[in-house]
């Protein structure tokens, strides 16, 4: 079976199920999105290093990376191989000393692990044809699924830039990058009008 090479296109709150955050990958060369319901602290963890902050100290995914380089074990891909009863399961293929080795992981971890790595994430056809939503937009690269992902919230718009600054660096303070970098969009969104 071919892989299909995605990427992660979006990242936010999930409207459908409380506390949970949907995370939408998308074929690099197509328009189908595939929408993935995880939890809060890998939708943080996969958010930090999307938008390249840096923790006080490590998250638990930056240390597995760490720990993989201490060992000279390179991550070379992340796949998505199945998909039952709404449950999807990746590995984490990585190579040592010329022995390929595959690690079974959920697919929040194993992608929060493989952005860290910079290496690319795949899946196979009959996942995105059962599981994948064919967007009828052309605007492929936006990312945004009005479906799964808000953008920001209604507080968000009413505040100035002044109290918007003041929470994002509250946020930051707080580990609370997931919204740190929410208020951060919206701060860049005023400046540039």
């Amino acid at each position: 079976m071919e892989k299909i090479e995605i990427k992660i296109v979006g990242l936010s709150y999930s409207q459908t199920q409380s506390g949970a955050y949907a995370l939408v990958l998308a074929e690099k060369k197509g328009k189908r999105r595939l929408p993935i319901i995880i939890g809060g602290f890998e939708a943080q963890s996969i958010a930090i290093e999307l938008e390249n902050m840096k923790p006080s100290r490590p998250l638990t995914h930056d240390l597995f990376k760490s720990f993989a380089d201490a060992f000279k074990i390179k991550i070379t891909e992340i796949v998505i191989y199945n998909l039952i009863e709404g449950v999807f399961y990746s590995k984490i293929v990585c190579e040592q000393d010329g022995k390929t080795i595959e690690i079974d992981a959920r697919t929040s971890d194993a992608i929060a692990v493989g952005i860290r790595a910079r290496c690319p994430i795949y899946t196979f056809e009959n996942i995105l044809s059962s599981a994948g939503i064919q967007l009828e937009n052309e605007d492929i690269e936006s990312g945004i699924e009005d479906e799964f992902i808000e953008n920001k919230t209604k507080k968000e718009e009413e505040l100035s830039l002044e109290e918007l600054e003041l929470r994002l660096k509250e946020a930051v303070e707080n580990e609370e990058y997931e919204l740190a970098s929410k208020l951060r969009d919206e701060i860049k969104k005023r400046k540039e009008k």
